[in-house]
């Protein structure tokens, strides 16, 4: 059975309908049926170009009786595809033509190897989680759609902000005024979530996303929630003030006051066709030119296994401060009896003689002394008090 490659491009670029006639005639070279639609044929044939032989889709062929879809162009044109293939599980093969081309596999400086991949085969297919959109109005649901990027409620009208109120697993989150909310999958971290300053989510993670567009809140931080929650936002109607709804930038509804918008994971996901083993990590920086001057790698297998050594112990420097002996001593800690409590209280009584001296007080010996040396309290300089 001969393969058919379907060859998808942005029509509206010079360079897009070069790369989409030099790869029909690699494919073709190759023993491959290089598959256009009718509008792309008819827009390759008007710069006066031949093309070599192809089939048009729905025409000559089925889209299911497709292997794999080469998308020449940017994210917008792998959108494009994506939901054409909706209903199918055929692979898509990005090339970017674009500025970023996150979803794109490889650049038009690697076209020839790209078609030559697919002619010999070597190719994965990844598979990206989707998302399912349900809108209600008054409790009658007025649209069901899906998102493979993003599901964007936006404010309607430029002068006036939106109302709203998240919700996360069927109880509310939040309620604030904003520009809107985007609900996104990891695929679509690096999207329109991104510029609104949500985190980067590397695709192999299972999870939605929920950013607010300038809430005006104190609470309005980036969320990743659990691939099992339902998530939802509900345009409120106290105020006038109306939204829209955009799915991956192509699927558009409007939102009057009191819609509300769920979002789940949905069952069937997008499958993307990968030539190289690139981790995100190195995607990521290629992507965005992140600079990475001074990295100095992991550390060898053998070196990463050893044990950590102890650290050594850092001591504290103590200082002995000399005491000086004309210094009288306090003690701490310590409470001074009265008088009274040991009359009433005699088994709490202390023993004078256990007492440690408090300087300049008097104590029953010092009485003592004076008494024989005839003094009294006079010859301690004090005057004792009659007890009551």
């Amino acid at each position: 059975m001969t393969r058919k490659i379907l060859v998808m491009t942005h029509t509206g670029r010079s360079e897009a309908k070069d790369a989409a006639r030099q790869s029909c005639e690699q494919l073709h070279a190759a023993g491959l049926v290089p598959v256009l639609s009718r509008p792309d044929v008819e827009a390759l044939r008007a710069d006066g170009f031949r093309l070599p032989p192809v089939e048009i889709l729905e025409e000559d062929l089925a889209l299911r009786e497709i292997e794999i879809v080469m998308v020449l162009g940017g994210d917008g044109s792998i959108l494009r595809a994506a939901e054409l293939v909706r209903g199918v599980d055929t692979p898509l093969l990005g090339v970017n033509l674009g500025h970023v081309g996150f979803l794109a596999e490889s650049e038009r400086s690697g076209l020839s190897e790209t078609v030559e991949a697919i002619v010999d085969g070597r190719y994965t297919v990844e598979r990206r989680m989707a998302l399912d959109v349900t809108v209600w109005e008054h409790r009658r649901k007025v649209l069901h759609t899906w998102a493979l990027n993003e599901a964007s409620v936006e404010k309607g009208d430029r002068e006036k902000m939106i109302e709203v109120v998240t919700e996360v697993d069927r109880r509310p989150l939040s309620t604030f005024g904003c520009d809107g909310v985007v609900m996104a999958t990891p695929t679509g971290s690096t999207a329109y979530a991104f510029s609104a300053g949500g985190p980067v989510v590397w695709p192999e993670v299972e999870a939605l996303l929920m950013v607010p567009l300038s809430a005006h809140a104190l609470f309005s931080r980036p969320l990743v929630i659990s691939p099992r929650s339902m998530i939802a936002v509900e345009v409120l109607t106290r105020t006038d003030a109306r939204g829209v709804l955009w799915c991956d930038g192509r699927r558009t509804a409007d939102l009057p006051p009191g819609s509300r918008i769920e979002v789940r994971r949905s069952e069937k996901s997008v499958n993307l066709a990968r030539i190289h083993a690139t981790p995100f990590s190195e995607r990521l920086v290629r992507k965005f030119e992140l600079p990475i001057a001074g990295w100095r790698g992991p550390m060898p297998s053998e070196q990463g296994e050893a044990m950590t050594t102890a650290l050594p112990l850092v001591q504290p420097t103590m200082k002995v401060v000399p005491q000086d002996e004309h210094q009288p001593k306090l003690t701490v800690g310590r409470e001074i009896p009265h008088h009274g409590d040991d009359r009433d209280h005699p088994e709490t009584s202390h023993t004078p003689a256990a007492e440690t001296p408090v300087p300049g007080a008097s104590t029953p010996q010092d009485a003592a002394d004076g008494a024989s040396d005839g003094g009294g309290a006079a010859a301690t300089g004090h005057r004792e008090e009659p007890r009551p």
